[in-house]
């Protein structure tokens, strides 16, 4: 009876697997067609055609209301996802996700032996709810990785813009250089302040560009850094001064954030050094000994009784 359920659960697996390594192309791939200028039109194939294979599914789940004023977008911008196609991506996967996570589910316990329907029933349903939201942890993970980098990162970015200010440019020309000097170092953190700065040109006010700057990051860093040339701009105040207490106030916050995660490193550690270490030091330890006391002990307790 388990045969078929084992034969079901490695075809799934392999089929995941293999539309894994179909859809995702790979790296010495993608370097040799970028090289030759045709890396861009294969990575907009495949991605054309899961948009396409997925968009009738988005319907299904696509709730009613504005997108452009969704908060899901602004976890979307904040998450470095731009492209127009993305919401049917996402809620097309939310709807498929589950039928093809609780399908094996279902498969694999039905064969089981003695298993309730109640116990089904809710196995099913933690699968099909596991897909369901699926795409949402990936989006928080994703959104809350890029805002970590660019925590790490504007500390540097603070210092250069202070020393480019400092040395008579202007705060848009600083912002331009110090876009130009992060490309290799934090491409993100690059890219959203090469976008403030277009939209700068584009003639938008800087106040506008900047509290763009702030939403679209979503990091409370750069919320102050906003308002804090904001305010330097009304008042009249010195630039120059305020992006130096304000770099100093990062690399503080930094610091303190890298002592806060050195902290909590021990407390990490316990869990694995209980349950996969302890052990086995004991075994390697005590094993030879235990040995011993069962092979000088055994004939002496079998004697007698």
């Amino acid at each position: 009876m388990l045969l078929i359920p084992i034969v079901v659960f490695f075809a799934v697996t392999f089929a995941i697997i293999g539309a894994y390594l179909w859809l995702v192309p790979d790296k010495t791939d993608q370097r040799l067609h970028a090289l030759s200028g045709n890396g861009d039109a294969n990575v907009h194939g495949w991605q054309d055609t899961i948009v396409k294979v997925v968009t009738p599914f988005a319907k299904l789940s696509t709730p009613s209301g504005e997108w452009e004023t969704s908060p899901l977008r602004l976890k979307f911008i904040q998450a470095g996802i731009r492209q127009p196609k993305a919401s049917h991506v996402f809620f097309g996967l939310k709807t498929l996700l589950p039928l093809l996570m609780a399908s094996p589910v279902y498969l694999i316990l039905r064969g089981t032996q003695d298993i309730s329907t109640l116990r089904l029933s809710t196995a099913v349903f933690c699968a099909a709810a596991l897909g369901c939201y699926l795409p949402n942890i990936v989006l928080h993970f994703v959104a809350k990785g890029r805002k970590r980098e660019i925590f790490d990162n504007f500390p540097d970015a603070a210092d250069l813009m202070l020393v480019c200010v400092e040395a008579g440019l202007g705060l848009d020309s600083a912002l331009t250089r110090v876009a130009e000097e992060l490309q290799d170092k934090s491409a993100t953190l690059a890219e959203e302040l090469q976008l403030t700065n277009l939209e700068i040109r584009a003639g938008s006010t800087r106040e506008k560009a900047l509290r763009n700057l702030s939403l679209r990051t979503g990091v409370e860093e750069l919320n102050s850094f906003a308002t804090m040339l904001i305010q330097a701009d009304k008042f009249g105040t010195s630039i120059g001064d305020s992006l130096r207490v304000f770099s100093e106030d990062l690399r503080h916050k930094r610091q303190v954030r890298a002592e806060e995660h050195a902290a909590k490193v021990p407390t990490k550690m316990l869990f694995p050094l209980v349950m996969f270490i302890f052990p086995s030091v004991i075994m390697v330890v005590l094993g030879p000994a235990l040995i011993q006391i069962v092979r000088n002990l055994g004939p002496i307790l079998s004697g007698q009784r």
